[in-house]
Parts: structure tokens; C-alpha cells; sequence
């Protein structure tokens, strides 16, 4: 299994990245969609994006910019001030317009039609007949509402550390961090083995560029969450495991051959049924899959199962590994993700922290090749004055001068 190096996304900045730099009569198709991570992979270049995303993240950003849109329209605040979000930056340095919905408007969604086209006249968004004031987020102002969320981020700590200590007052996540947890059996064989987890979060693209000595050297068991599976086969690695809810992951990734584990809401304690929505889909594609019910996330869930699997080393990319990421993702149920990394810290790496060792190795290597030639000269310079060096070196020369013929 070898994977292919991929070139990483570049965008080139411009000089004046205010939203009023979209040209007068500028048009595209208008594509809605609340759920920015489903509407993300159906987009075409060109288009005028409308989302409900308050707070918009960096993931969700990277994968807005992937399909150049003509412009973003929020139509709740790309910053609420919660915390300082990092999303519009990725989109405004990457000369993306970027609008939000005027004070005092209707909802969007109720006003504007999918798959037509519409025009941005200034801070105007016209569709036919209908028209809907806007309001530019420019760099400056993007600027100033982060300075002010950046006061709030002591605020935003509090609410998530008291999150997280009302989810260990619940007996079942309680549970989720002190007792062994029942994974699904699977025919990947994990225990004594590294595992890579790869999750579509920021920065993963860079971590995995990183990675092909690791994957080479020490042939992990390869566990994708949900969409990160495509991400893994458009780089030539299939992953030998696909856990999520499968609502971010194309047919065709699951139908690579992968095992499928379908993340399921934790069974309730009176009840035998489980709760996995994305199964249905799974069969409805004619594929066979096991559910995991546990609470948390899916990137929890994977975690676990490498864990509770009895893998070696968990080599995690693109997973929740510092206080900004926690904030950046903006949900409090990342509580359960900031615990069960307590529960598996003693055999989890960060991704970026083994790229960093192998990049080492592979600094040192032409210096040691040279180290090793530089030693074996003198070597060379006292055989050579032995009489055994000497019948050495006219062997070597007959044996030349018959070659030449």
C-alpha cells in the first residue's frame, strides 16, 4: 500500500479582500445549504454559497474554499464573538467575498431559489424579482470583531470545562472514561499493531503528506471517520476501516472494500434497539456493516476502538489535539472528545509530532551516506598499501580490462 504525495491547496491573496471588491453584476448560482460539510462536496466553481453556519470553523472553511465559490453569504454572523473562530480568515485571505444577512432581514432560506442564478450588485443580492441587502465582512471588520472575541475566550473555557464536568456527572460517560467500553469485533487485526486515525480535520492534508515513510515502515491499520475515507483513496491509501454516521462519505468510498462500523447513539438501558441512522444507508447500497453504539463522537468512537482493540501506538491526523481546536469546532460535545483523550493518552501520538521525527530521519540520511564514505576512506588508503590491497587492486584492473574486451 503505497501512497501517492499530494499537492496541498494554495490560494493566492489579493490586495483588497472586503466583500465590496465583488464587481458590479457579478452572477452565479445560488446553492443553499445548513449543513456546510454535506453542501461543501456538491459545490461548482462560481457559485454564490448561502449557509447558516455561526461561527464558522476552519474545517468547514477549507472545504468551502476547495470549490472557489463566487461569494459566502451567512445568513447567521460568521463571528458571534463566542470565541475568536479562525473560518472567514481562511476564506477572506483567499480573496473569497464574504457577506452576512443585513439587520432586520427575512431568513434566506425562505426567500431565495436553489440552482438559479442570481446577481451581487454591491452589498445587493438580486434573484429575479426578489432582492436582499447584505452586509460586507471585510478584513478590518473581521479584524475587530475577533480582537473582541478574543476577550470572551475565558468565557467560552469556563462554559466548555463545566460541559465536560456535567457529562462525567452522567453514569454512562462516566463509564465512557473509567470502564472498558464493548467494541466491535473486527477482521483488521489492531492488537500489537500501530494504527493511523485519520480524521478531516484542520490541517489533516498536511500531517498525511507527511506520513508515507510511516505508512511504509510500519504498515498501520488505516481507520478512516466517515469522509476522510475519500480523502485516503484519492491519495492511493485504502483504509481498512470506515467508522462514522456515513453522512460525509461518498458511495464509492464505502464500497472500496473497507470494513464498516456505523456509529451509533449509545443503546438506551431498557431497550435492545440501537439508534444508527447512517445504517440505513449502508444498506441500501447492498453493504454490510456493524454498529458501535457509544456516546460521543465518531472520532471518539474510532479512538476507542483502536484503543480497546489493544493497538500499539494510535497515530492520530486531523483529530481534536489542543484548547483552540476544542473552541474552533464550537460544540459542547466535544466534552466527551477532550475526556477520551485522557482514557487513550498513553498510546496516542499526534500525527504532526511523527511527520516531525521521519522529516529528521529523512534530513539526516544524506548526511550520514557521506559520514559513512568519509570513513571508509582511510580504510581504503591502508588496504591499498598491504600487499593483500595491492593483488586486490590488479584483480580489480584485470578484471576491468576484460570487460573492455
Amino acid at each position: 500500500m503505497r501512497p501517492h504525495r499530494f499537492a496541498l491547496l494554495t490560494t493566492e491573496k489579493r490586495a483588497d479582500t472586503s466583500a465590496s471588491a465583488v464587481l458590479p453584476g457579478m452572477s452565479g448560482v445560488v446553492r443553499l445549504g445548513k449543513r456546510t460539510k454535506e453542501l461543501a462536496p456538491t459545490l461548482a466553481p462560481g457559485a454564490i454559497v448561502v449557509i447558516h453556519h455561526a461561527d464558522l470553523d476552519t474545517v468547514a472553511a477549507r472545504t468551502l474554499l476547495a470549490a472557489r465559490p463566487l461569494a459566502v453569504i451567512n445568513n447567521a454572523p460568521f463571528v458571534s464573538g463566542r470565541y475568536p473562530n479562525r473560518g472567514p480568515a481562511v476564506l477572506l485571505d483567499a480573496g473569497i467575498a464574504l457577506y452576512e444577512r443585513a439587520d432586520g432581514t427575512d431568513n434566506l432560506f425562505d426567500l431565495l431559489r436553489e440552482n438559479e442564478p442570481a446577481t451581487l450588485s454591491g452589498d445587493v443580492l438580486r434573484q429575479g424579482s426578489f432582492h436582499a441587502p447584505l452586509s460586507a465582512l471585510s478584513q478590518d471588520e473581521l479584524s475587530a470583531r475577533l480582537g473582541e472575541a478574543r476577550a470572551n475566550v475565558n468565557v467560552a473555557l469556563s462554559d466548555f470545562a463545566q460541559n465536560t464536568l456535567r457529562y462525567l456527572d452522567r453514569e454512562d460517560e462516566r463509564a465512557l472514561l473509567l470502564d472498558p467500553v464493548a467494541v466491535p469485533e473486527t477482521r483488521t487485526v489492531i492488537a500489537g499493531r500501530a494504527v493511523l486515525i485519520v480524521v478531516r480535520g484542520d490541517g489533516y492534508e498536511e500531517d498525511l503528506a507527511q506520513l508515507g515513510l510511516f505508512l511504509r515502515e510500519q504498515s498501520p491499520a488505516v481507520i478512516a471517520v466517515d469522509g476522510a475515507a475519500d480523502a485516503l483513496l484519492s491519495r492511493g491509501v485504502r483504509p481498512d476501516i470506515v467508522l462514522g454516521d456515513m453522512d460525509s462519505i461518498s458511495d464509492a468510498a464505502l464500497k472500496c472494500g473497507a470494513e464498516l462500523i456505523v456509529h451509533a447513539y449509545a443503546k438506551p438501558k431498557q431497550s435492545e434497539t440501537v439508534d444508527a441512522p447512517g445504517l440505513a444507508r449502508v444498506h441500501s447500497l447492498g453493504l454490510k456493516a456493524q454498529t458501535f453504539p457509544v456516546a460521543g463522537t465518531s472520532e471518539d468512537a474510532a479512538l476507542l476502538l483502536a484503543y480497546e482493540r489493544g493497538a500499539d501506538l494510535i497515530v492520530a491526523v486531523g483529530t481534536h489535539s489542543h484548547l483552540e481546536d476544542f473552541l474552533d469546532k464550537g460544540r459542547g460535545g466535544m466534552a466527551s472528545t477532550f475526556l477520551v483523550r485522557l482514557k487513550v493518552g498513553s498510546r496516542l501520538v499526534d500525527a504532526r509530532g511523527v511527520s516531525r521525527l521521519y522529516a529528521r530521519r529523512q534530513r539526516l540520511a544524506p548526511l550520514m551516506g557521506t559520514l559513512a564514505v568519509c570513513a571508509a576512506f582511510p580504510m581504503v588508503v591502508l588496504l591499498a598499501n598491504t600487499a593483500v590491497g595491492q593483488h586486490i587492486w590488479r584483480s580489480l584492473m584485470v578484471w576491468l580490462q576484460l570487460l573492455r574486451g
